[in-house]
């Protein structure tokens, strides 16, 4: 079984390796391009690398973009933490046609079309002077995300034990004691599993941030990327060196928790 299974299973690793490493391999390619060489036959591997396109996009627009994003990212995380890990614990804790009926809410809120919201956000947002502030991007992206967070946090709380929370509420501890003192450090890997998720979702959201920001100025990177695609063309190499630079943080991120998503999704799913 394992030997009809092994070989089956190496060549479908393989298929998506250069599904998606063939890509990747060739942005990191193309940023050390000139422009003149992106689509030339003769230079596709071989060509002398030229650091031209990273001096052209390393400016003040982009430690600003850089800023709005870091900024963007970890403040809806922490405000779709803050209000999705009481919201799972209390359906996780409530049994019945009501936490049905909230479960189904979510998942249709999740099914609606971002581009839906976008005319009434604009609307909501300006009467309350939100548009062109990074905190109504961060109000939006939490509202979108929040769903999401629910969702993923309920399994994990499901998880842990009721009797540990009943032993503590006969020696005197409240309901918000027993989220912080019991459920939530036993449901620490599933935090940090939707927190990492949802700060990589809000690092590349774009749909928000290029239409409740007027101003250029305040564009996160995700607009930046796009904004280098013109009328006038599009500098190549330019984008992909932009696009590198982009992809580090996320880089960075997913190395440190692959094994924290790995076992946590899993985890979760079991349970």
């Amino acid at each position: 079984m394992n030997t009809r299974t092994g070989p089956v299973t190496a060549a479908i690793k393989l298929l998506f390796t250069l599904l998606y490493g063939v890509p990747l391999v060739w942005i990191v390619l193309t940023s050390f391009k000139s422009r003149s060489e992106v689509f030339a036959q003769q230079t596709s591997l071989l060509f002398t690398p030229e650091l031209t396109a990273y001096r052209d996009v390393i400016d003040g627009a982009l430690l600003t973009a850089l800023q709005q994003s870091i900024t963007i990212a970890v403040g809806t995380t922490a405000l779709v933490l803050a209000i999705g890990i009481p919201a799972a614990y209390g359906l996780a804790r409530i049994s019945g046609w009501f936490t049905t009926g909230w479960l189904g809410l979510l998942i249709i809120l999740q099914m609606l079309p971002q581009t839906a919201n976008i005319i009434p956000l604009f609307g909501i947002f300006g009467s309350w002077g939100l548009l062109d502030r990074t905190i109504g991007i961060i109000i939006a992206d939490t509202a979108l995300l929040t769903p999401f967070a629910v969702i993923l946090l309920r399994p994990f709380f499901r998880a842990v034990p009721v009797e540990m929370e009943e032993a503590a509420s006969l020696d005197g501890a409240s309901q918000l004691g027993m989220l912080v003192r019991i459920a939530l450090p036993l449901a620490r890997n599933g935090v940090a599993t939707t927190a990492t998720l949802v700060f990589l979702l809000a690092w590349g959201e774009f749909l928000y941030a290029v239409n409740l920001f007027l101003s250029p100025g305040n564009y996160p990177l995700s607009v930046l990327l796009a904004q280098q695609v013109s009328a006038f063309g599009i500098n190549w190499p330019g984008l992909m060196a932009l696009a590198v630079l982009t992809s580090i943080p996320v880089l960075i991120i997913y190395a440190f928790s692959y094994r924290l998503l790995r076992d946590g999704l899993t985890v979760g799913a079991v349970k």
